[in-house]
Parts: structure tokens; sequence; C-alpha cells
């Protein structure tokens, strides 16, 4: 199976945030057999969301190596020749980082006999912009569907244009586990699992909270936590404008079994009882431990929300029906459609993706050239300013002015650069919802 000299497999993952980082390396891990010796080269793209140390030891994905690099860096250290190369790169990215690295490694691949198989794919729930994200991945080897039903929504979008739907593989998100749910703690644990983007305005978010706090007080005898997913200042895979750290601040003194907790969402779903959402992905960790799980419906089913997937799951439920003692009954259909608390499939649910990966590594002459469905004949209003973004042309070469591809930067740039990202997130966080209040006025 391997493309290296020696007989470790040597993997990279390219990542552009903490959340894309750990569903990279875990999928990385899940995709090559479990005997196997490997080496996995982790590689962070610079950007809003580029993770901090503190999230990445939280995300707990150790890697043999580790660095940040813009997406021009990383293009030079793809085609440098190598006494090793890769046999597997996953791009773990939002779908126009995907795009982008696809064109610019077709060019920096150009003329190689061998290069590596390309994986991409969704770190959770896909409730938004299907065709558009599915076809700014298309041209990888293996777009990963983690579920049935996402594997024939993702083969409906590819066949409907006209594209090659081949390379569709379903899998499952690789970092469902966990021991499965037993019965009740004590304290009794209601876990509110905050999401950065979803709801997104003050007034939605700070009903949310309202009813958390509500529901603490109604039962004092719970331990109520609010789940959050970065500190103040820090961003994840989506932009956080209102944290409810600083909601929370303002609503005054909260009630005293109602706590705030970062941390690994797998070590907080050991001791939770209730998990309750609006639709995060959380939900189907909860869900596959069997830990009973609410998606909220106080704010509507909407697409924009993402709560619409879950209709027929049997998890949809108020703020209402919960304080009033409701524990919700998920559909078995349902979930099996998901991927999750199905007895026994989780096990194998990476058993094709890895037969497929030894097979296009085993062809003989190589891989040949990707070929994404964007290009300049089918999208020359569109694909040109998905590559700009990265410093790309529209053949995937550089730039001219594009950063420097062959240094690092030095001391100096580097504490001016984590100045402007800090910048960067009080404009988002602080500056931003101002402007958008004054507005409305």
């Amino acid at each position: 199976m391997p493309v290296s000299a020696t007989n470790a497999l040597r993997v990279a993952v390219l990542a552009d945030s903490d959340t894309r980082w750990k569903w990279g390396a875990l999928t990385a891990r899940r995709l090559l057999p479990e005997d196997a010796e490997v080496r996995l080269d982790g590689y962070l793209l610079r950007g809003r969301a580029t993770p901090t140390a503190r999230q990445l030891e939280e995300v707990g994905v150790r890697a043999d190596s580790l660095r940040e690099v813009t997406a021009v860096q990383f293009l030079r250290a793809m085609r440098e020749p190598r006494e090793e190369s890769y046999d597997v790169l996953v791009l773990a990215l939002v779908g126009g980082g995907v795009q982008a690295m696809l064109h610019g490694l077709k060019r920096a691949w150009q003329g190689r006999p061998e290069r590596p198989v390309v994986v991409t794919g969704y770190v959770g729930v896909v409730y938004e912009k299907l065709a558009d994200g599915l076809l700014l991945r298309h041209g990888a080897d293996l777009v990963l569907a983690n579920s049935r039903q996402d594997a024939e929504r993702f083969r409906a979008v590819y066949e409907g244009v006209g594209a090659d739907a081949a390379a569709v593989t379903e899998v499952a998100l690789p970092f469902l586990g966990g021991d499965p749910y037993t019965g009740a703690h004590d304290p009794y644990t209601v876990v509110f699992a905050a999401q950065p983007s979803v709801p997104e305005s003050r007034k939605d978010r700070t009903y949310l909270l309202d009813r958390l706090i509500r529901h603490a007080r109604l039962h004092p005898e719970r331990e109520v936590l609010l789940k959050l997913r970065s500190r103040p200042g820090e961003h994840t895979t989506h932009l956080e404008e209102l944290p409810y750290q600083k909601l929370a601040q303002k609503a005054g003194p909260l009630p005293p079994n109602l706590r705030l907790v970062y941390g690994n969402m797998g070590e907080v779903l050991d001791r939770t009882d209730l998990l309750v959402t609006v639709s995060s992905t959380a939900a189907l960790e909860s869900l596959h431990r069997r830990i009973p799980t609410v998606v909220l419906t106080d704010l509507g089913v909407r697409e924009v929300l993402g709560n619409h997937h879950f209709t027929g799951s049997g998890c949809l439920a108020s703020w209402d029906r919960l304080d009033a003692g409701h524990r919700p009954e998920p559909d078995p259909e349902w979930v099996a459609r998901q991927g999750v608390a199905a007895d026994g499939d989780y096990a194998t649910a990476f058993d094709t993706a890895r037969e497929r990966i030894a097979k296009l590594l085993a062809q003989p002459g190589g891989l040949p050239p990707l070929t994404p469905y964007y290009t300049s004949e089918t999208a020359p209003g569109y694909l040109p300013g998905i590559l700009a973004r990265h410093h790309l042309a529209p053949d995937g070469s550089p730039l001219p002015g594009a950063p420097a591809a062959d240094k690092e930067p030095g001391p100096v740039r580097q504490i001016v650069r984590r100045a402007a990202r800090g910048a960067y997130r009080h404009g988002v966080q602080r500056v931003a919802p101002v402007i958008r209040r004054m507005g409305e006025l």
C-alpha cells in the first residue's frame, strides 16, 4: 500500500480551524489500517480561524510535526522533491479552500509520476450550501460522506450537474465514541452545547441563555452546564460575534447550579444525562452514546438554524417540554441513516474508504491528475475569485505579490501578525455588532 520508502505510511493534513484539524487528523488515522505505522504531518492554514495552542491542546490530537503555513507555502512543500512522499493528503478546509488547493496541487504535481491520494469531506452535519460546498470539493479522489443519507445526497448533486460521483465514499464521523449511557448521574446533568454562529442574533442568543438560566432555577437539584466552543478572542470554524460568556456577564449572577465549561466534548458527555442544542454536531456524538438528546424548536425549525436536519429524529422539543421533564426517544431508523448508534456498524464504517485508498495507491503508473468540476471553462466568473483569495491565479500558480513561500516570517512580523489577528477578532466581536445596531436605528 505505501508509496513512501519506509514501512511507515506518511499522511498530511491541511486544516483551517480547530474543529477541522480534529476531523482531519482523526479521519486520517481511521483511513489507514489500524496496525499500520503512521507518520502524521499537520499543516495549519493561516487565517482568521487558525487555532491557538489552547484550542489544539483541547482537541487532543497529536501530530508528528505541526506548522502554520499560507496556501502558497503549503503548495511549495507539496511540490518540492522529498525522500519520502505522502501516501494520503486530507484537506480539512472550507469549500473554497479545498477548491484552491485542488487547482494548486494539480499544477504543483504536473509531471510527477506519483502523488498522494487526496481526501476531503465535512466536519459534521451538512445543512446549508449543499451544492456549492460539494462542487467546491469535487476533484478530490475521495469525498467523504458521514452517513448513508449524506452519501445519497452528495451523489445526486454531482450526477445532477454531470460531474463524476465516483469519489463519494460513505464513512462516519471519526470522533464518535465513548461509553454508552447507562443511567442518571448524581447530580443529574443537563448540557447545552452552544454554537458560534447558530443562532446569530443577540435577541435569539439571549433568549436561549435566559431559558437555560430558567431551567437551572426550576431544577436546583440538577447541574446545568453551558458547553462553550472557544474562549473570547478565539475563533473556530465559524465566527462568533456574540459569545455567550459576554451575554452571561450581562445576565447578572447565575444560579449556583449553572456553570460555563470548556474542554473536550467527549469528556463532557461522560457526565451528561441530557444534551440540548440547536443543531450542533454534538447531538450526533450524544446520540451515538445513546444519551437523551434534544434539538430545540423554540426558534422554529428552519434551514438557517440547521435543526431541520433533525426532522424525523424524534429529538425535536422545546424548553417548555424540557422544563416539564420531557425525555426524548430517538427514532432508530433515522439514527441508523446518520451513521450513529448502529450496533457493530461504526467499527467498520471506514472499511470501504480504506479499500479504495489501497486500490488507488496500488494503481500502476500512479494516479491521474486531479480534475475538479470547476475550471476556467465551466465557471469562468466564479473560480478566479475563489483562487485569488488564496493568492492563486486561475491556473493554480501563485499570483504576483503572493506571500513568500520559501521563508518563515521574522519575530517582528510574527508579533505584528498576532496583533492584526487580535484586532480582527476584536472587530468581529465588538465593533461589527455596534455598527450593525447603529444601522438598525
